[in-house]
């Protein structure tokens, strides 16, 4: 990977992972659903009016805009609001990574080395580890909500590789036309008008805040950089630097909420960390075998 892709990589991972403790801190006073409609709304307009269409088929927009804002951000924000703690969310949405390297096999006909295969080992290991020595804050569906949601960001991942888009940031500009109106109505639906009347009356600054944090920078810049960086690469070796971003968002979460760290929790970040150096050494041939 170049030096200059590698930079992006790093800082798109540290603002998602930053944008854990944040979107905790915007779920205070926005409701989930409605956070997540009015980061898509954002994100969408008014740009739509001034960057023209990728040139793609309608289907990969949507399908996308609703994977992307429905089926991944809405049910990471429910999961935290539930009381997943936010550096365990950022954990736990990298199941996504083991996800997109089965994807990467099974449609692209990718083939896994042997530090890719004891780096999802490693990686699993830590997951479960992070899960089973949680402190209880989080509930049983909060965790499922968050594995689903991982299950979701693989599953964006492969539609950016198969729509074969060139125009990464217009094509999240228009993909996040799509989440705004059954977000909306979800809320609706589950909490009648009571968070659109609490959002109008009580605007609070950290919300705001949280909420540009979240179209600007982890909407607009992170999934532009993440794109670019599939756009360029095989899946299986791009996925792997997503294991970053838990380590963000837990620095994040101990500065901005006062986190503090256990020792299981520190064994679980270790093991997610070697598990990305593992995946990303280029192991000799001598060692490699036939994968």
């Amino acid at each position: 990977m170049q030096n200059k892709h590698l930079a992006l990589a790093i800082a798109v991972t540290a603002m998602w992972g930053l944008n854990f403790p944040i979107t905790k801190l915007g779920l205070a006073a926005i409701d989930p659903l409605l956070l997540t409609a009015l980061r898509f709304t954002l994100a969408a307009l008014p740009w739509v009016f001034f960057i023209k269409r990728p040139p793609i088929a309608l289907k990969w927009l949507a399908a996308y805009g609703l994977i992307f804002g429905v089926a991944m951000w809405a049910l990471i924000n429910l999961g935290i609001e539930m009381g997943v703690p936010p550096g365990t969310a950022a954990l736990l949405i990298q199941f996504s990574a083991f996800f997109t390297l089965g994807w990467g096999v099974l449609l692209f006909g990718e083939r896994l080395s042997v530090g890719q295969k004891f780096g999802v080992g490693l990686g699993v290991l830590g997951l479960i580890s992070i899960i089973l020595s949680s402190p209880g804050h989080g509930t049983t569906v909060g965790y499922g909500l968050l594995v689903v949601s991982a299950f979701s960001w693989s599953v964006g991942n492969i539609i950016i590789k198969q729509s074969k888009v060139r125009e990464i940031f217009a094509f999240v500009v228009w993909a996040s036309l799509f989440p705004p109106l059954p977000l909306l109505a979800l809320t609706w639906l589950v909490h009648g008008s009571t968070p659109f009347v609490s959002v109008v009356s009580h605007v609070e600054w950290v919300g705001v805040l949280s909420l540009l944090f979240q179209v600007y920078v982890a909407t607009h810049f992170c999934y532009w950089g993440w794109n670019v960086l599939l756009r360029e690469y095989p899946v299986s070796r791009v996925a792997p630097l997503s294991l970053l971003i838990p380590v963000f968002g837990v620095v994040g979460s101990m500065l901005m909420l006062g986190h503090r760290v256990g020792a299981s929790e520190a064994v679980s970040l270790g093991l997610m960390l070697l598990a990305l150096v593992v995946g990303m050494v280029r192991w000799p041939r001598m060692f490699a075998g036939r994968t």
